[in-house]
């Protein structure tokens, strides 16, 4: 969990400023994360908004919240906007100007609500890749943070960047030599010999 005294400080500093997009408070931005990680999966569970309610709770980030109002603000938002509105989310995490404190926040909140149903689906774990590509923490301060977590970092094999990534180190540490050619027999040659 993260602690109540730096959370204050984070949103008492001011607005989250984007570029060309809203002003969103941390708190908001927060609770954003976590609501499209329960969407992920297509599925919003009880468990998943029990825990987010707990986390709100917890947290001074969320004096004087309807958490209810707040939550079906954005399921009416998602209902109108669908994918757009997670597109949305997307550009206004990247955009966003965080400190490494707040980004760990964050994804404390987004791995809490992931594993909130007991059911870890490749679609939230993707969903997680999606939001730590927009953040500039490293994946040892968040190994360091949430050990258990290793497989939402891993790249995967079957997206085109990690197979350049690949290609490309294999390229770098190998030392291709120069072969001898490579003398094939004539069919005929070798015909005349088996008889």
């Amino acid at each position: 969990m993260f602690r109540a005294v730096k959370d204050q400080k984070l949103v008492s500093r001011n607005n989250l400023k984007t570029e060309n997009m809203e002003t969103i408070t941390f708190d908001k931005l927060l609770l954003k994360t976590a609501f499209c990680c329960m969407a992920a999966d297509g599925n919003i569970d009880d468990r998943e908004i029990s825990i987010l309610k707990s986390l709100c709770e917890k947290s001074t980030l969320f004096a004087n919240f309807n958490f209810q109002d707040e939550i079906n603000l954005l399921v009416s938002k998602i209902n109108h906007g669908g994918k757009t509105f997670i597109q949305y989310y997307f550009n206004l995490l990247k955009e966003a100007k965080l400190n490494e404190q707040e980004e760990l926040t964050l994804l404390d909140f987004a791995i809490q609500t992931i594993k909130a149903d007991e059911q870890i689906e490749y679609s939230e774990i993707k969903f997680f890749k999606n939001i730590r590509h927009r953040l500039n923490v490293s994946d040892e301060t968040i190994l360091a943070r949430f050990s258990d977590i290793e497989l939402y970092l891993e790249d995967d094999i079957i997206t085109e960047g990690y197979l350049d990534k690949i290609t490309s180190h294999f390229l770098e540490i190998s030392e291709i030599p120069q072969f001898d050619l490579i003398a094939v027999a004539d069919q005929t040659e070798t015909a005349d010999k088996e008889d």
